[in-house]
């Protein structure tokens, strides 16, 4: 297989198996949790080197698995004394399990394979030569491991999808209803574990937390809907891997780093032009609102004044605006607006005047 299609399904793998699992951490707050994991689970892999005294992946997915669930275990317990919230438990259980890591590599471990800078971004660019035998051929070791995750992954989110809703979206009646909520949460921060070592090679422990979230959040503002939510998480990290890896081919930097990097500007990108969620959409949504505050104040300000004496001045179309404290430009622009809606006409003698339509709005308005 071609080195470069290689390391780019590797990758998407990496991407699609966040994906499945990002959308709950996001919706249930527990992002925060992801990075707690991908930096912690360092430290298991260096415990898993020192023990077996080798880089096989199964030692190394069990002993840095046991160390991502020994994070989600330390952390509730610390957070369950009710002395500190969850975010500072989550914030003092990882950086100590990551340093010790990071310690103990540079320490003992500078002469192998392991070094910081895998930990931070990894080293897809050799997946490709590591390879196993596999269905009578050779295949990267990596795109085999990435795979199985990714199924597992799949499986695990297709057969408890209906649960996996119900405790994210209501865990009180979740477990009203008899579903053992703690457990799903074990068995999902599990699975974050277990995808964090199978990612620790091709995009690092650090690098993870992109993948995992930077997808789910960019489909959170594009949708309410958790299927859907789930469908554009996986386009976006396969999309995000596809086109990172051509951008970091013609710059010459790192492949992994570049493919979250547009991940964040593809969440950039969302985030400003996002139909329904987006700071576009928000800006557009309360200048409209603000254009109908100022055509329902006017049409009740025409319908207090009219028939009144001071009608001639209050209603004049050149001197409305200075009864309401608008520019003359802004006054024109509501005025208009109002005709359009329907609610204004302009009388003889350039006054304004209600349409049936207009009196109701205003009417309405001050009920």
């Amino acid at each position: 297989m071609d080195s470069a299609l290689t390391i780019i399904l590797i990758c998407s793998l990496v991407a699609v198996s966040g994906a499945l699992l990002g959308p709950f951490l996001l919706l249930r707050r527990m992002s925060l949790m992801t990075d707690a994991i991908s930096h912690s689970i360092l430290f298991g892999i260096v415990i898993g080197f020192l023990l077996f005294n080798t880089l096989d992946s199964l030692p190394m997915i069990l002993a840095a698995s046991a160390i991502g669930i020994l994070t989600v275990v330390l952390t509730e317990m610390l957070f369950k004394t009710g002395l500190v919230r969850e975010d500072a438990a989550i914030g003092m259980v990882f950086p100590a399990l990551f340093s010790i890591g990071v310690i103990i590599i540079s320490r003992f471990l500078s002469n192998v394979h392991i070094d910081i800078d895998t930990a931070l971004v990894g080293e897809v660019i050799w997946a490709p030569f590591d390879t196993i035998p596999f269905l009578g051929g050779e295949v990267a070791r990596g795109l085999v491991i990435t795979g199985a995750i990714a199924l597992v992954n799949l499986a695990f989110v297709g057969v408890f999808y209906k649960e996996l809703k119900l405790v994210t979206f209501d865990s009180a009646l979740a477990s009203s209803l008899g579903f053992w909520s703690g457990g799903l949460t074990f068995a999902l921060m599990t699975l974050v574990s277990v995808t964090a070592v199978g990612a620790f090679d091709a995009v690092g422990a650090v690098l993870l937390v992109g993948f995992m979230i930077v997808p789910a959040a960019a489909a959170y503002l594009l949708t309410e809907r958790l299927s859907v939510m789930i469908g554009l998480s996986l386009v976006i990290g396969v999309l995000g891997c596809v086109i990172g890896y051509y951008a970091a081919l013609a710059i010459d930097t790192s492949i992994s780093g570049m493919m979250v990097t547009v991940l964040g500007v593809i969440f950039a990108l969302v985030l400003i032009f996002a139909p329904q969620r987006g700071l576009l959409a928000g800006m557009l949504r309360r200048r409209r609102q603000q254009w109908e505050f100022a055509a329902r104040l006017l049409v009740i300000h025409v319908l207090n004044h009219e028939g009144q004496p001071n009608e001639g001045d209050e209603l004049a179309l050149a001197t409305v605006n200075q009864h309401l404290n608008w520019s003359p430009a802004y006054a024109e622009q509501i005025v208009q607006r109002a005709r359009q809606r329907g609610w204004l006409d302009v009388a003889s003698g350039r006054l304004l005047a209600l349409t049936p339509d207009g009196r109701q709005i205003a009417r309405e308005t001050l009920a």
